[in-house]
């Protein structure tokens, strides 16, 4: 009487290990095959011999749904099987066994049962072949023993897979009527000797061999890691050729520079060349700029701070390069109007456009958009306080919500992955925007590794430069064959005296411990917030609000001896800069007062409520035109309403904190 294996109250593979024990051969037919799926079957046909008494398993080879419809609806007609169509569904096969292995975290278990096919593979004991003659659905397990009855059969709709075996719900019987059994078994043979049963055992352990199944040596994973890092690079060199002008003035280094930039340059819409000071940026902007002129006859715009133009009109000339200077101080309201398109600008000091709320940042980022130019940026410091100033660059030619094909792998990882991300934010995490949610170093520099080209002397050294044994020192030569020498950096202390019971020194003064005392003594409460909320105010702020105070607590006393230090250093800069500071701090602590006296929100910077300091004591440029020195603390007061307006009108800019949730020693102390 047959019995029904349907993975509810009899699961397949305890009848098939069950009969494996006493069986010396196997016959399977299955119409998928899942690798790992082995485990479940493994040490018993491990006990086979091998040759004759193997596991015969036949895979019968399937096609998507898809694909038998059109054939149905089309009556498409694939015709007889030949030689380079069975060679082609072999490939497909060993395609879809390699994808297998990808899928999925492995586990031990997983590499050891991999390891145990592969060597049974090897002795013999499990023969695999791919049924090619017409689509083969059979699910059929037959086993061989040396009993009363010699075979014993499965059929029914389980695949060789985990589930099929044993967890999702299918419908088996076991065939043990001897006549129903050997013609099964006869069944099986004729497929198994098809003239289209294609062996492909070969195939199955070359797969295991290269994939991470077998031990790899560390080495070759840096080669291979090095390989795909180097991919952009390696593009660039091979496909961008140096402008031959160029050729005999160009370093290796900076040859290799350009030709990686024109890559970014072409593919991407722009590059940041961030080359440490004292490298050549300005040549290999200049480079690159000629590159398109001579391949994509584009004229080029230079925009650089007012000292350079004369630099950038000397370079124009020298290697005739097709290009207008002009200085970022005269960019106006009318510049996106009055200046003809140019189809590639370089923006020498590209740090000063770190403000996305700035009105020349605005202009020329419309100019670039309304032109569709590409843009190459150049700056030695891409990054100062945060990593705001290296996507507000970006987002000169880069718009915010486009898909730039990288994620923030580490911090989608912080907020529960993508969709969370997304059903949190409401935007796609392949954007500017998603990294800017992010505050790890990883998925900055995997952003930047598709934008920047940066070298450092270091690197200069150690990859280019050559060592002179004699001299103990390393060079670089020119085409010329002329040699510059690396200098050997010997740092040495200055030494200057001042007399200390001169009252008048300006040195006595300026490093006295009065001086000292009176900047220590100074609250800066608004870099220490987090010292002064109240008792209850995680029980009333919001789930955002909650978060800025987290910040804010850890942040305090960093950000307050940060202040106190850069009091001083202003001072040591000059009398002016230190008043200007004061000034400064004095009109923001007054901006906050206003907000409490009004009951107000507190406009918290990004880079504070990330552990960093909006309100940093330099300033912009345009903020300083509008700051003076004043004496009367009314003038402060009046002031701190204008600029809470103008904070309020860039909201987006600020997170926002309920002043309520301070205490009134804040106000005081400010």
């Amino acid at each position: 009487m047959p019995k029904i294996y349907d993975n509810i109250e009899n699961h397949l593979n305890e009848g098939l290990l069950k009969t494996l024990d006493s069986s010396y051969k196997a016959d399977f037919c299955v119409g998928y095959f899942y690798l790992k799926g082995w485990k479940l079957l493994q040490d018993k046909i491990d006990n086979f011999t091998g040759g004759e008494e193997c596991c015969r398993l036949m895979v019968g080879m399937q096609r998507p749904t898809d694909e038998v419809i059109k054939e149905v609806i089309y009556h498409i007609d694939n015709g007889l099987m030949d030689n380079p169509r069975a060679n082609a569904l072999k490939k497909e096969a060993a395609r879809s066994f390699r994808q297998q292995l990808t899928l999925g975290i492995p586990s031990e278990e997983d590499e050891k049962c991999l390891q145990k096919l592969k060597q049974q593979l090897i002795d013999g004991k499990v023969v695999v072949k791919l049924f090619l003659s017409h689509t083969l659905h059979a699910k059929l397990y037959l086993l061989h023993r040396l009993q009363e009855e010699p075979v014993k059969g499965y059929v029914g709709s389980s695949n060789l897979t985990l589930s099929g075996l044993m967890k999702q719900g299918e419908l088996n019987v076991d065939v043990v009527e001897q006549d129903a059994a050997i013609k099964l078994s006869k069944w099986f043979n004729d497929r198994w000797e098809d003239r289209w049963a294609i062996d492909i055992t070969k195939e199955l352990i070359q797969i295991i061999d290269e994939s991470w199944v077998i031990p790899t040596l560390p080495y070759y994973i840096y080669l291979k890691i090095a390989y795909h890092l180097s991919q952009e690079a390696r593009s660039g060199i091979n496909n961008y050729m140096i402008p031959k002008q160029l050729q005999d003035e160009l370093l290796p280094f900076q040859e290799n520079a350009v030709s990686v930039a024109a890559r970014h340059l072409d593919k991407r819409g722009g590059v940041l060349i961030s080359d440490v000071v004292g490298l050549g940026k300005t040549l290999t902007a200049t480079a690159v700029a000629k590159l398109f002129e001579e391949t994509f006859f584009t004229e080029t715009l230079i925009i650089c701070p007012k000292n350079l133009v004369e630099m950038w009109n000397d370079y124009k000339h020298k290697y005739h390069l097709k290009a207008d200077v002009i200085s970022i101080s005269k960019i106006n309201k009318s510049f996106v109007e009055k200046t003809r398109r140019y189809r590639v600008i370089i923006i020498d000091e590209s740090h000063n456009l770190r403000n996305r709320q700035g009105k020349k940042y605005a202009i020329v980022k419309e100019y670039i958009e309304k032109n569709e130019s590409r843009v190459i940026l150049l700056t030695a410091t891409p990054y100062n306080k945060t990593y705001l100033d290296i996507s507000n660059q970006l987002r000169l030619f880069i718009p915010e919500n486009k898909d730039i094909g990288i994620i923030p792998e580490r911090f989608l990882e912080e907020v529960g992955g993508a969709n969370e991300f997304v059903s949190k934010y409401q935007y796609s995490p392949s954007t500017l925007m998603a990294f800017e949610k992010s505050a790890y170093s990883e998925d900055w520099q995997s952003l930047l590794s598709l934008y920047m080209v940066r070298r450092t002397r270091s690197f200069i050294k150690n990859i280019y430069a050559i060592w002179d044994e004699e001299k103990q020192q390393h060079y670089i030569e020119f085409k010329d064959r002329r040699k510059n020498y690396f200098p050997l950096r010997m740092p040495k202390a200055v030494q200057y005296e001042f007399d200390e019971s001169d009252p008048n020194d300006i040195y006595v003064k300026l490093y006295s411990d009065d001086v000292v005392a009176i900047i220590n003594s100074l609250h800066v409460s608004r870099y220490g917030l987090g010292n002064y909320v109240s008792e209850d105010a995680m029980a009333s702020a919001t789930r955002e609000e909650t978060e800025i105070l987290l910040n804010l607590s850890r942040a305090g006393k960093r950000l307050m001896g940060f202040c106190r230090t850069n009091l001083f250093k202003r001072l040591e800069s000059c009398g002016l800069s230190f008043l200007i500071s004061l000034a400064r701090h004095a009109l923001k602590n007054q901006v906050f007062i206003y907000a409490i006296e009004n009951n107000l929100p507190f406009p918290i910077g990004p880079q504070e409520s990330a552990e960093m300091d909006e309100f940093i004591e330099e300033g912009s440029d345009e903020e300083a035109e509008e700051i003076t020195l004043f004496t009367d603390k009314e003038v402060y007061r009046q002031k701190a309403e204008d600029f809470y307006k103008k904070y309020q009108n860039e909201e987006h800019k600020y997170s926002w904190i309920d002043s309520s949730l301070f205490r009134p020693l804040l106000k005081t102390q400010l």
